[in-house]
């Protein structure tokens, strides 16, 4: 199919009282369920010593039948949902990683990826670590231990300066919740409070749903530590001074009524369907976005054009990104499982529809053709982001240049490989525009093969010159 997938969401509480706090994280994870709908896991620290309950398949699924009750009152708990883009899908994998060593019991959730995952691996087996997964997360958590000398922010201080790559933490000992971001803002991560509890979130839309207050977002570089003492800030040396949030947050990742680095994700997507209206405007009878990632800026297109907002699309919406496809047959219908065409709203008519991005063109490609069956005399798509022509090593699971075809084609021939009457993109500067109100910088590595990070060690297949 024709999916980005995010790695990861991470929640976090740390409270001054011994309550029920496993509750409180999981109805944080289900606020952050489309950041990863792999697996799911929630570790909670009491009496000195760290329970945990991990599974795979959605939040609801994984705490039913009464595994979330199992879990102990404690003071402190963090969580984390997961789509895997280092580390098979399996529940070896699966989040927190829990973990003993010098600086006691550890548990580590964490957004993102790990670059130089291979190098500290190897490094750290050399002094006979043991791995019990293949994730990079569990590579920063014996790492965090091996440099600690017992002192837990120490160890986070030393193992930051070896990361390279994206990350956004939440990290639990039995006395302290601990919330990093990389020295690039890759990912995003904020801080509220409820009550006296300190919040850490992935996006302000799980601060929303548990009822705490938005405090500020954790800063690009910063290592932020609450205990009993209160709140406590450490920065990172070679913080970027701009930052290099990767802009699929706003275009595509984040929920859209979450609020990253300031600046409304709402906001950014209405605008990006206007500037799609005034920039490739195309006489047709109705404007529909691919649900959901594509409705906000439909909106925005219909806004600014004039036509009407109707939809096209209606979506299965108990049907998630893991989906099973167990054979080429299933997967050919999967889509058709997924979304419909609503036959009575467009046949006979021209329609216009917005998406976010396009990656392969495999599910675009079937959802014009599902449109023309349905009645549709004309599609013309338009996308709220430039063309996608590298890949991304940096939490996307858009690994290869093979994957995309945009790294092959150019509008035209997109196009004509789609069966669309036009495909038109937002540019780069369009785009950045649509973000101008965010407090940071952007990573546009996927458009334009500019990273933070050198990915020379990373695995990708070349450029074809044909």
């Amino acid at each position: 199919m024709d999916e980005k997938h995010e790695e990861c969401g991470v929640f976090g509480v740390y409270s001054h009282e011994n309550r029920n706090v496993a509750y409180t994280v999981y109805y944080g994870l289900y606020a952050l369920q489309h950041r990863g709908q792999e697996s799911a896991g929630i570790a909670v620290a009491y009496a000195d010593k760290i329970a945990y309950y991990k599974g795979m398949g959605l939040v609801p699924e994984v705490f039913a039948n009464g595994a979330l009750d199992e879990l102990p009152e404690g003071d402190i708990a963090i969580g984390h949902v997961r789509y895997s883009t280092t580390g098979a899908s399996q529940l070896l994998n699966a989040q927190p990683v829990v973990f003993s060593g010098k600086c006691g019991k550890l548990a580590v959730a964490h957004n993102g990826n790990i670059t130089n995952t291979k190098q500290l691996r190897n490094e750290l087996i050399a002094d006979n670590a043991v791995f019990q997964t293949s994730i990079d997360s569990e590579v920063i958590a014996v790492l965090i231990n091996s440099l600690s000398d017992g002192d837990v922010i120490k160890g986070v201080k030393r193992a930051c300066a070896k990361l390279q790559g994206s990350y956004a933490l939440t990290i639990m000992t039995t006395n302290k919740l601990i919330a990093v971001r990389d020295p690039y803002g890759i990912r995003p991560l904020c801080i509220g409070t409820k009550d006296g509890d300190v919040i850490i979130a992935s996006e302000t839309c799980a601060l929303d749903a548990v009822g705490a207050n938005f405090i500020r977002d954790v800063k690009r570089g910063e290592i932020v530590v609450a205990d009993s003492e209160g709140i406590h800030s450490y920065m990172m040396d070679g913080v970027s001074k701009s930052g290099n949030m990767c802009i699929f947050e706003y275009v595509y990742f984040a929920r859209h009524d979450s609020v990253l680095d300031g600046y409304s994700v709402y906001e950014a997507r209405k605008l990006a369907g206007k500037l799609l209206a005034k920039n490739f405007p195309v006489e047709a009878d109705l404007v529909s976005g691919v649900p959901d990632s594509g409705n906000v800026a439909a909106r925005g297109y219909a806004e600014e054009s004039g036509i009407p907002f109707v939809e096209a699309l209606a979506k299965n919406r108990y049907v998630g990104r893991t989906f099973i496809q167990p054979d080429q047959r299933q997967r050919e219908s999967s889509l058709s499982v997924k979304m419909n065409a609503l036959r009575g709203n467009v046949r006979g008519k021209r329609v216009i529809l917005i998406d976010d991005s396009i990656v392969r063109g495999t599910t675009m490609r079937k959802i014009i053709k599902m449109l023309r069956e349905a009645g549709a005399t004309e599609v013309h798509i338009r996308i709220c982001s430039p063309v996608i022509k590298h890949p991304c090593h940096l939490g996307i699971d858009i690994q290869t240049y093979s994957q995309l075809i945009g790294a092959y084609k150019n509008e035209d021939e997109i196009c004509e490989s789609l069966g669309a009457d036009s495909v038109r993109y937002l540019t780069v500067n369009q785009l950045l525009s649509t973000c101008e109100g965010a407090h940071t910088g952007f990573c546009l590595g996927c458009f334009n093969g500019k990273y933070p990070y050198p990915i020379g060690g990373c695995e990708a297949d070349k450029l074809k010159s044909d």
